[in-house]
């Protein structure tokens, strides 16, 4: 199933006091290019996201939002630093002795000596966070997926529509091509027959001179070429995933045909013909450029 470059995906997940939120779209990119926005509390699991996420996706420009909250008061806990509360006394009465002044200390005044006393939280659990965190992400992922899936669907049916009309064309300027090439060996024989008036024609020298033009206009290869890119294209659009790079070659390569048969043409409507395919590869082309 082909995929989509543009995306979404939305998804929440509560774990007991924590709630998390992943939001992410995506839009057409050569390579896979992540920007993630995330609380600070969240940023070590950076790289296990975008690890995550190449299970997911291989290309795109994907932008991901997400948030997290818990209700649960904090677990703080108050700790006491004796070593440093004794350097504080060992100063206090060194001052004392120093300037002759009463040394007046009390634990009241000790404890609201710098880090004497201090308020910690209760560092989370990593682990357990990084479970929320994954499934919030994986639930998001999955939807964002979805959501590529089924535009790729419509851009697939889109692709093969433009694919049977390039087809249609294709034949009509195989069918009108030996047609081009009889029209120019009448007109030459008329035009031969005006100058020469009752003189007898060389029908050798009508024939060489058709020759030279079939040849000059002959298309026959690139029209060979055009209908293997076209069955090619549409052979790689059945292909699982991954697909997008190899479309655009094929229709680079479909795109040099057309330009070719153009510059060959020597006749209104197969000129006609040859415009109307390249805009129909054009088409193409702004569609593979949102394949992944």
């Amino acid at each position: 199933m082909i995929k989509s470059m543009t995306g979404f995906g939305r998804y929440e997940y509560q774990q007991d006091s924590k709630k998390f939120m992943v939001e992410l779209k995506s839009v057409n990119h050569r390579y896979l290019d992540v920007n993630i926005r995330m609380p600070k509390k969240l940023n070590f699991f950076e790289t296990s996201i975008r690890a995550l996420l190449k299970q997911y996706a291989s290309r795109g420009k994907v932008d991901i939002f997400i948030t997290y909250e818990d209700s649960a008061e904090e677990q703080a806990v108050l700790k006491y630093n004796a070593s440093l509360a004794a350097e504080y006394v060992k100063y206090f009465r060194q001052m004392g002795v120093e300037f002759g002044i009463e040394n007046d200390l009390r634990t009241s005044v000790l404890a609201h000596c710098p880090e004497v006393l201090v308020m910690e939280v209760q560092p989370e659990d990593e682990e357990e966070l990084w479970q929320g965190l994954r499934a919030a992400l994986e639930g998001a992922f999955s939807r964002f997926v979805e959501t590529r899936t089924s535009e790729g669907e419509h851009l697939k049916n889109d692709i093969l529509e433009k694919l049977d009309k390039m087809e249609q064309l294709v034949s009509k300027i195989e069918e009108h091509s030996p047609e081009i090439v009889a029209e120019y060996r009448t007109k030459l024989e008329e035009k031969m027959r005006e100058i020469l008036e009752d003189t007898q024609i060389e029908e050798n020298r009508i024939a060489a001179e058709v020759i030279l033009f079939a040849d000059k206009i002959c298309t026959d290869e690139e029209i060979v070429r055009l209908k293997s890119h076209i069955s090619h294209m549409k052979d790689t659009l059945e292909l699982p995933e991954g697909i997008g790079r190899k479309l655009d070659f094929i229709a680079q390569e479909m795109n040099r045909e057309a330009n070719t048969i153009l510059s060959k043409a020597n006749d209104l409507e197969i000129s006609n013909y040859a415009i109307d395919l390249k805009t129909e590869i054009e088409k193409v082309r702004e569609q593979i450029q949102n394949i992944e």
